[in-house]
C-alpha cells in the first residue's frame, strides 16, 4: 500500500484523516511534532507526507526545510495560516501544495491522487538483475523473490537501486547517507542501519552470510552481483 505520513499536532485532525485516507487504501504513520516527523519521514520512506505548519516543538516551515534535506516526495502543507505570504513561503521551502483549515476531505484527497500520479511516473534506469531467485527490475521498480512481489518501501529501493548500480563495488555509508537524505545528514548513519535491516529482511538475506548485500563494517555496503541491461 502507499504509505503517507500525517504530520499534526491535533490528535483528533490526524484520526479524521486516518480513518479517510485509510478507508482510500492508504497505510498511514502519524507524528505529532517536528522531530518525530523528521524521524519518520527518515526510516518509514512515505510515499507522501502531509505537513501542518503549527508544531509544538518547531515551525513547519522550518521542519519543511529540513525534510526537503533528504526526502524526494510530495509535501501537502496543511495550515490556518491563510496569508498568502505563508503560503509563498511554504512553496519556497519545497512544499508541492498548500491547504489551508477547515478543509473538505475529498478536495484533499483529490490533491493527494494527483500528486502521487505525477511523483509516480518518474522514471528509474531500465535495467534488470535476476539469479532465478531474486529478481528486481529498475526500470519498472518491481521487485520478486521466488516469484512472489516484494513490496519495498520507496526508500528500501532506493537504496538497492543505488547499490545494484554500482554492483560489486564498496559504496560508504556517507555516500549512501548523502544520495538518500541529503549533505546534513552524512553522520546519522543509524538512519541506514534501520533501512538495510529492513531491506535486508525483505530480501531473506543474512548479514552474516549475505548473498545479495555484503557489509563492510564501518565503512559501507555493496551488492554482489552484477545487472544487465534488457532489452
Amino acid at each position: 500500500m502507499t504509505r503517507i505520513l500525517i504530520a499534526d499536532d491535533e490528535p483528533q485532525i490526524r484520526r479524521f484523516l486516518r480513518i479517510s485516507l485509510t478507508s482510500q487504501g492508504y497505510d498511514i504513520v502519524e507524528a505529532a511534532d517536528g522531530a518525530a516527523a523528521l524521524a519518520l519521514a527518515a526510516t518509514e520512506s512515505p510515499e507522501l507526507v502531509i505537513l501542518d505548519l503549527g508544531l509544538p516543538d518547531k515551525d513547519g516551515q522550518q521542519v519543511l526545510k529540513d525534510l526537503r534535506d533528504f526526502y524526494k516526495g510530495p509535501v501537502v502543507v496543511l495550515s490556518v495560516r491563510r496569508t498568502e505570504t505563508e503560503k509563498i513561503t511554504a512553496l519556497d521551502n519545497g512544499a508541492n501544495d498548500y491547504v489551508t483549515k477547515p478543509f473538505g476531505i475529498q478536495e484533499l484527497l483529490a490533491r493527494v491522487r494527483g500528486l502521487l500520479r505525477t511523483f509516480g511516473n518518474i522514471e528509474a534506469p531500465a535495467a534488470v538483475f535476476d539469479d532465478g531467485t531474486l529478481r528486481v527490475d529498475l526500470g519498472q521498480r518491481k521487485v520478486t523473490l521466488d516469484g512472489r512481489d516484494v513490496r519495498l518501501s520507496r526508500k528500501e529501493f532506493d537504496l538497492l537501486r543505488i547499490l545494484m548500480l554500482e554492483a560489486g563495488r564498496l559504496v560508504t555509508q556517507q555516500q549512501l547517507l548523502r544520495e538518500l537524505w541529503g549533505p546534513s545528514h552524512a553522520d546519522d548513519s543509524h538512519y541506514l542501519r534501520i533501512l538495510m535491516a529492513k531491506l535486508r529482511a525483505k530480501l531473506h538475506d543474512e548479514a552474516s552470510n549475505p548473498r545479495y548485500l555484503e557489509t563492510e563494517p564501518g565503512v559501507g555496503y555493496r551488492f554482489l552481483l552484477a545487472l544487465h541491461e534488457e532489452g
